[in-house]
Protein backbone atom coordinates (compact mmCIF):
# COMPACT_ATOMS: atom_id res chain seq x y z
CA UNK A 1 0.00 0.00 0.00
CA UNK A 2 1.21 3.73 -0.93
CA UNK A 3 1.69 6.05 2.55
CA UNK A 4 3.43 8.95 3.83
CA UNK A 5 4.84 9.03 6.90
CA UNK A 6 3.99 12.94 8.54
CA UNK A 7 5.65 15.45 10.97
CA UNK A 8 3.86 13.29 14.07
CA UNK A 9 4.37 9.78 12.63
CA UNK A 10 0.60 9.12 11.14
CA UNK A 11 0.90 7.19 8.16
CA UNK A 12 -1.46 8.46 5.12
CA UNK A 13 -2.70 6.04 3.09
CA UNK A 14 -3.30 7.15 -0.62
CA UNK A 15 -4.38 6.22 -4.10
CA UNK A 16 -2.12 7.59 -6.99
CA UNK A 17 -3.25 6.84 -10.71
CA UNK A 18 -2.47 7.89 -14.12
CA UNK A 19 -0.54 11.12 -15.07
CA UNK A 20 -1.56 14.81 -16.23
CA UNK A 21 -3.13 17.08 -14.34
CA UNK A 22 -3.41 15.99 -11.03
CA UNK A 23 -6.81 15.74 -9.27
CA UNK A 24 -6.72 15.58 -5.22
CA UNK A 25 -10.15 13.84 -3.82
CA UNK A 26 -10.72 14.47 -0.03
CA UNK A 27 -13.40 12.38 1.44
CA UNK A 28 -16.49 12.93 3.85
CA UNK A 29 -16.99 11.49 7.27
CA UNK A 30 -16.04 9.06 8.54
CA UNK A 31 -15.40 7.47 5.05
CA UNK A 32 -12.39 6.66 3.17
CA UNK A 33 -10.79 7.47 -0.30
CA UNK A 34 -13.16 4.48 -1.54
CA UNK A 35 -15.98 6.97 -1.56
CA UNK A 36 -14.55 8.99 -4.14
CA UNK A 37 -14.75 5.55 -6.28
CA UNK A 38 -17.06 6.87 -8.95
CA UNK A 39 -14.99 9.87 -9.89
CA UNK A 40 -10.97 8.82 -9.75
CA UNK A 41 -12.52 6.20 -12.87
CA UNK A 42 -14.11 8.66 -14.31
CA UNK A 43 -11.40 11.13 -14.31
CA UNK A 44 -8.85 8.66 -14.96
CA UNK A 45 -10.55 7.80 -18.00
CA UNK A 46 -10.32 11.79 -19.01
CA UNK A 47 -6.70 12.10 -18.91
CA UNK A 48 -6.29 13.38 -15.10
CA UNK A 49 -3.70 11.82 -12.59
CA UNK A 50 -6.56 11.13 -10.10
CA UNK A 51 -5.17 11.08 -6.02
CA UNK A 52 -7.66 10.02 -3.19
CA UNK A 53 -6.14 9.73 0.55
CA UNK A 54 -7.80 8.25 3.69
CA UNK A 55 -7.76 11.13 6.57
CA UNK A 56 -5.47 10.51 9.46
CA UNK A 57 -7.65 7.90 11.75
CA UNK A 58 -9.69 6.96 8.87
CA UNK A 59 -9.68 4.09 6.03
CA UNK A 60 -6.30 2.91 5.77
CA UNK A 61 -4.24 5.59 7.64
CA UNK A 62 -2.84 5.19 10.63
CA UNK A 63 -5.54 5.14 13.94
CA UNK A 64 -3.63 7.67 15.90
CA UNK A 65 -5.50 9.37 18.67
CA UNK A 66 -4.20 13.29 18.40
CA UNK A 67 -4.18 15.51 15.08
CA UNK A 68 -8.15 15.58 14.69
CA UNK A 69 -8.56 18.66 13.66
CA UNK A 70 -8.93 21.06 10.25
CA UNK A 71 -5.51 22.56 10.33
CA UNK A 72 -3.84 19.40 10.92
CA UNK A 73 -6.10 17.60 8.39
CA UNK A 74 -4.39 20.23 5.92
CA UNK A 75 -1.20 19.87 7.09
CA UNK A 76 -1.19 16.77 6.11
CA UNK A 77 -2.51 17.30 2.97
CA UNK A 78 0.46 19.38 2.36
CA UNK A 79 2.63 16.54 3.20
CA UNK A 80 1.20 14.71 0.72
CA UNK A 81 1.33 16.99 -1.90
CA UNK A 82 4.56 17.56 -1.40
CA UNK A 83 5.56 14.33 -1.29
CA UNK A 84 3.73 13.36 -4.64
CA UNK A 85 5.09 16.83 -5.80
CA UNK A 86 1.89 18.15 -7.22
CA UNK A 87 1.25 21.22 -8.91
CA UNK A 88 -1.42 23.10 -10.58
CA UNK A 89 -3.58 20.46 -8.99
CA UNK A 90 -7.51 20.34 -8.12
CA UNK A 91 -8.87 19.65 -5.20
CA UNK A 92 -12.53 18.39 -4.71
CA UNK A 93 -13.76 17.92 -1.13
CA UNK A 94 -17.00 16.51 -0.15
CA UNK A 95 -18.80 17.26 3.22
CA UNK A 96 -15.95 17.41 5.87
CA UNK A 97 -13.53 17.41 2.56
CA UNK A 98 -14.49 20.41 1.47
CA UNK A 99 -13.41 22.07 5.12
CA UNK A 100 -10.30 20.12 4.02
CA UNK A 101 -9.92 21.69 0.93
CA UNK A 102 -10.55 25.19 1.66
CA UNK A 103 -8.38 25.17 4.33
CA UNK A 104 -5.90 23.75 2.43
CA UNK A 105 -6.10 26.00 -0.20
CA UNK A 106 -5.64 29.29 1.94
CA UNK A 107 -3.02 27.94 4.78
CA UNK A 108 -1.08 25.98 2.26
CA UNK A 109 -2.00 25.93 -1.25
CA UNK A 110 -0.40 29.15 -2.80
CA UNK A 111 1.54 28.12 -6.24
CA UNK A 112 0.03 24.14 -5.65
CA UNK A 113 -3.34 24.49 -6.17
CA UNK A 114 -5.46 25.84 -9.24
CA UNK A 115 -9.15 25.07 -8.70
CA UNK A 116 -11.41 24.06 -5.38
CA UNK A 117 -14.89 22.12 -5.77
CA UNK A 118 -16.32 21.75 -3.00
CA UNK A 119 -19.67 19.52 -3.24
CA UNK A 120 -22.08 18.94 -0.36
CA UNK A 121 -19.76 20.70 1.61
CA UNK A 122 -19.63 22.03 5.46
CA UNK A 123 -18.41 25.42 5.10
CA UNK A 124 -18.83 28.27 5.95
CA UNK A 125 -19.59 27.01 9.70
CA UNK A 126 -22.50 24.02 10.52
CA UNK A 127 -23.43 24.64 14.25
CA UNK A 128 -26.03 27.43 15.34
CA UNK A 129 -24.83 30.48 16.80
CA UNK A 130 -25.47 33.86 17.23
CA UNK A 131 -23.46 34.83 14.23
CA UNK A 132 -25.00 31.94 12.41
CA UNK A 133 -28.44 32.09 13.38
CA UNK A 134 -29.65 29.63 10.26
CA UNK A 135 -27.22 26.83 11.65
CA UNK A 136 -28.01 23.31 13.00
CA UNK A 137 -28.21 23.10 16.37
CA UNK A 138 -25.43 22.02 19.01
CA UNK A 139 -27.95 18.92 20.11
CA UNK A 140 -27.81 17.24 16.15
CA UNK A 141 -23.68 16.90 16.97
CA UNK A 142 -24.14 15.85 20.63
CA UNK A 143 -26.59 12.99 19.30
CA UNK A 144 -24.08 11.96 16.48
CA UNK A 145 -21.12 11.92 19.62
CA UNK A 146 -23.13 9.93 21.84
CA UNK A 147 -24.70 7.62 18.86
CA UNK A 148 -20.68 6.88 17.42
CA UNK A 149 -19.34 6.74 21.17
CA UNK A 150 -22.42 3.84 21.93
CA UNK A 151 -23.37 2.14 18.82
CA UNK A 152 -21.66 3.15 16.06
CA UNK A 153 -22.01 0.14 14.09
CA UNK A 154 -25.95 0.57 13.96
CA UNK A 155 -25.93 4.27 13.86
CA UNK A 156 -23.92 3.84 10.73
CA UNK A 157 -26.38 1.72 8.74
CA UNK A 158 -29.23 4.00 9.88
CA UNK A 159 -27.35 6.97 9.09
CA UNK A 160 -27.17 5.39 5.49
CA UNK A 161 -30.89 6.44 4.57
CA UNK A 162 -31.06 10.14 4.83
CA UNK A 163 -27.05 10.56 3.69
CA UNK A 164 -28.07 9.35 0.46
CA UNK A 165 -31.75 10.17 0.30
CA UNK A 166 -32.82 6.43 0.37
CA UNK A 167 -35.42 7.93 3.18
CA UNK A 168 -37.58 9.44 0.40
CA UNK A 169 -40.37 8.11 -1.27
CA UNK A 170 -39.93 6.53 -4.35
CA UNK A 171 -36.02 6.22 -3.98
CA UNK A 172 -34.15 3.68 -5.42
CA UNK A 173 -32.71 2.14 -2.57
CA UNK A 174 -29.50 0.16 -3.37
CA UNK A 175 -28.48 -1.66 -0.83
CA UNK A 176 -24.53 -2.06 -1.81
CA UNK A 177 -24.18 1.19 -1.30
CA UNK A 178 -25.38 1.45 1.64
CA UNK A 179 -23.12 -1.89 3.08
CA UNK A 180 -19.96 0.44 1.09
CA UNK A 181 -20.74 3.30 3.12
CA UNK A 182 -20.67 1.33 6.96
CA UNK A 183 -17.69 -0.91 5.48
CA UNK A 184 -15.71 2.79 5.24
CA UNK A 185 -16.72 3.76 8.57
CA UNK A 186 -16.11 1.02 10.34
CA UNK A 187 -12.77 0.43 9.04
CA UNK A 188 -11.33 3.86 10.75
CA UNK A 189 -10.82 4.90 14.64
CA UNK A 190 -13.78 5.21 17.06
CA UNK A 191 -11.88 8.11 18.41
CA UNK A 192 -10.75 9.94 15.27
CA UNK A 193 -14.62 9.63 14.06
CA UNK A 194 -15.67 11.05 17.79
CA UNK A 195 -12.70 13.81 17.43
CA UNK A 196 -14.06 14.74 13.90
CA UNK A 197 -17.49 15.71 14.86
CA UNK A 198 -16.34 18.67 16.03
CA UNK A 199 -14.06 19.65 13.60
CA UNK A 200 -16.55 19.48 10.89
CA UNK A 201 -19.58 21.14 12.38
CA UNK A 202 -18.03 23.87 14.57
CA UNK A 203 -14.87 25.14 12.29
CA UNK A 204 -15.67 27.87 11.01
CA UNK A 205 -14.11 28.57 7.43
CA UNK A 206 -15.61 32.34 6.43
CA UNK A 207 -11.93 33.07 6.68
CA UNK A 208 -11.23 31.07 4.35
CA UNK A 209 -13.42 31.23 1.92
CA UNK A 210 -12.62 34.83 1.92
CA UNK A 211 -9.09 34.46 1.48
CA UNK A 212 -8.68 32.42 -1.39
CA UNK A 213 -8.57 34.12 -5.10
CA UNK A 214 -8.66 30.62 -7.40
CA UNK A 215 -11.59 29.65 -8.56
CA UNK A 216 -14.13 27.78 -6.80
CA UNK A 217 -16.64 25.23 -7.73
CA UNK A 218 -19.95 24.89 -5.15
CA UNK A 219 -21.80 21.46 -5.74
CA UNK A 220 -25.16 21.57 -3.29
CA UNK A 221 -27.98 19.69 -3.14
CA UNK A 222 -30.85 21.41 -2.18
CA UNK A 223 -32.62 18.16 -0.73
CA UNK A 224 -29.24 17.58 1.90
CA UNK A 225 -30.27 16.44 4.66
CA UNK A 226 -26.65 16.10 6.34
CA UNK A 227 -25.48 19.77 5.47
CA UNK A 228 -28.47 21.60 4.98
CA UNK A 229 -28.40 24.11 1.29
CA UNK A 230 -29.47 27.15 3.02
CA UNK A 231 -26.30 27.41 5.32
CA UNK A 232 -23.76 25.83 3.24
CA UNK A 233 -23.25 26.14 -0.41
CA UNK A 234 -25.23 29.37 -1.57
CA UNK A 235 -22.87 31.31 1.81
CA UNK A 236 -19.77 29.22 0.41
CA UNK A 237 -20.23 30.98 -3.16
CA UNK A 238 -20.85 34.36 -1.69
CA UNK A 239 -17.72 34.59 0.52
CA UNK A 240 -15.42 33.27 -2.39
CA UNK A 241 -13.96 35.95 -4.61
CA UNK A 242 -14.27 33.48 -7.87
CA UNK A 243 -17.22 31.28 -7.04
CA UNK A 244 -19.50 28.98 -9.26
CA UNK A 245 -22.55 28.04 -7.49
CA UNK A 246 -24.55 24.86 -9.11
CA UNK A 247 -27.90 23.69 -7.01
CA UNK A 248 -29.04 20.39 -8.02
CA UNK A 249 -33.08 20.41 -6.69
CA UNK A 250 -33.75 17.26 -4.80
CA UNK A 251 -30.12 15.97 -4.88
CA UNK A 252 -29.01 14.37 -1.83
CA UNK A 253 -25.92 14.74 0.07
CA UNK A 254 -24.96 11.58 -1.04
CA UNK A 255 -24.54 13.19 -4.76
CA UNK A 256 -21.30 12.15 -6.31
CA UNK A 257 -22.10 8.50 -5.81
CA UNK A 258 -26.16 8.57 -6.48
CA UNK A 259 -26.22 10.97 -9.16
CA UNK A 260 -22.54 10.21 -9.74
CA UNK A 261 -22.67 11.16 -13.99
CA UNK A 262 -24.40 14.61 -13.80
CA UNK A 263 -22.12 15.57 -11.02
CA UNK A 264 -18.84 14.12 -12.80
CA UNK A 265 -20.13 15.74 -16.38
CA UNK A 266 -20.63 18.84 -14.71
CA UNK A 267 -17.55 19.36 -12.90
CA UNK A 268 -15.27 18.12 -16.08
CA UNK A 269 -17.53 21.23 -18.09
CA UNK A 270 -15.80 22.92 -15.11
CA UNK A 271 -12.57 21.95 -15.53
CA UNK A 272 -12.52 22.66 -19.29
CA UNK A 273 -13.74 26.19 -19.10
Amino acid sequence: MSKITVQDGTEIYYKDWGTGQPIVFHHGWPLSGDDWDAQMFFFLEQGYRVIAHDRRGHGRSTQTPVGHDMDTYAADVFELVKALDLKDAIHVGHSTGGGEVIRYANKFGKGRVSRAVLISAVPPVMVKSASNPGGVDISVFDDIRKSTAENRSQFYIDLTLPFYGYNREGADVKEGVRRNWWRQGMMGSIKAHYDCIKAFSETDFTEDLKNVDIPVLVMHGTDDQIVPYDNAGPKSAKLAKNATLISYPGFPHGMPTTEAATINKDLLAWLKK
